[in-house]
């Protein structure tokens, strides 16, 4: 820390980001997309590192949503065997005390994807560094339906934010302090909608593939110049 500008105390608790640009990276340089994603994932194992050593507790990432299916087939076969390559690739990663933790319907991913998802987690369920929180087939509002569906099963008539939230993809992880994303789009795409209530948010124009570790203490220098009220006065 000693060669940043950060307060080191308020660094933020929990930061999730939308990877967006990696088709544009590569269209604009007349690439094929797929080369685009993987010039992402290198991008995104920097970035997690680098969020291990600063002191995040919790970073979460949109790897594929419950839109994306739409996508080319060859483009979801890519996506959907990219997570297996980067999780069996990058040991330094897990080297790092890091826990894995995915998100989302994983159901319906392949069974090898599964598999390795399954892996991972129990592999690394005992470290205590950082939470990579990565977010698979995952969307906002399927993930509150699926929380009625079996807050329903269990025979419940009435709830409250607290046991709502026990039913979440996401439970006993904590609201999202710091919402990153890239490629100048400026919305949250139907990601972490119940956790995202109060996050401050942080639009940049930067491709995802250029994002760097400068750029995320960018980012989090302007969450440490806000001041997070909760709807109260301060």
């Amino acid at each position: 820390m000693k060669d940043t500008n950060l307060n080191v105390e308020n660094i933020p608790h929990h930061v999730a980001i939308i990877m967006d640009g990696n088709g544009t990276w590569a269209k604009k340089r007349g690439l094929p997309r797929n080369l685009g994603h993987r010039k992402g994932a290198k991008t995104l194992k920097k970035i997690i590192l680098f969020s291990n050593k600063i002191g995040i507790k919790y970073l979460t990432v949109f790897a594929f949503s419950t839109e994306n299916w739409s996508r080319p087939q060859e483009e979801v076969n890519f996506l959907m065997k990219l997570p297996i390559e980067f999780l069996n690739n990058e040991k330094e990663i897990l080297k790092e005390n890091i826990k894995f933790i995915c998100i989302g319907d994983k159901k319906r991913l392949p069974i090898d994807l599964q598999k390795t998802i399954d892996k991972h987690e129990k592999e690394t369920t005992n470290n205590s560094g950082m939470n990579l929180v990565v977010a698979l087939n995952y969307g906002g509002k399927d993930d509150i339906v699926q929380a009625v569906n079996h807050i329903l099963k269990d025979g419940r008539l009435e709830v409250n934010k607290e046991i709502f939230e026990k039913y979440l993809y996401t439970k006993n992880i904590p609201d999202v302090d710091l919402l990153i994303r890239t490629s100048g789009q400026q919305r949250i795409s139907n990601f972490l909608l119940w956790e995202l209530s109060y996050s401050e948010l942080y639009f940049t124009n930067i491709l995802w593939p250029d994002f760097n570790e400068k750029q995320l203490l960018k980012a989090i220098d302007s969450f440490n110049n806000r001041v997070r009220r909760y709807g109260g006065i301060k």
